[in-house]
């Protein structure tokens, strides 16, 4: 069930969406779909949220948001590259207005020194804009997929 913390996020993004007349969409790979689950719990939803992209693979990323391949042989799924492909790639594949991707190490295994568990990179795409953004959040794979889907709920503020 969605925290009355994590709806209200959600509800927030929801408002701002409709009073710019725009849709959503997300490409997520470490949180499963959890941002998509998150908004399309607000009542009304369908107004503003357009869908999501499950990208949990690199394969996946390729195919379904045109994340080249030297993208991510060069800089790993877990980079401002990827993330901001990911966004253009939702962005590009949906027709929606705006585009919020994530990708990161949740763990408990995967980090490395150079990309530790808990680091993740966001990509914000509309229009012509594209922004990236990392955050190293700490505690278990459950608290890292959890800070990253409220980050996300609050990035439209990253544009306004």
């Amino acid at each position: 069930m969605v925290s009355q913390t994590r709806h209200d996020l959600a509800a927030v993004f929801g408002k701002w969406l409709q009073q710019k007349q725009w849709q959503m969409v997300t490409a997520e790979s470490c949180t499963g779909g959890g941002i998509g689950y998150a908004m399309s719990a607000v009542p009304g939803s369908s107004a503003w949220f357009a869908g999501g992209f499950i990208t949990y693979s690199n394969d996946m990323k390729h195919h379904l948001l045109d994340v080249p391949t030297f993208t991510l042989a060069k800089h790993g799924a877990v980079s401002a590259e990827t993330a901001a492909a990911m966004a253009r790639g939702a962005l590009a594949n949906s027709g929606a207005d705006l585009a919020i991707a994530v990708t990161g190490i949740a763990g408990p295994d995967g980090g490395t020194d150079e990309k530790p568990v808990g680091l993740v990179w966001f990509g914000l795409a509309w229009a012509n804009h594209c922004i990236t953004w990392s955050q190293n959040f700490e505690g278990s794979r459950t608290q890292v997929r959890k800070a990253t889907i409220d980050e996300a709920l609050r990035s439209f503020e990253k544009i306004t």
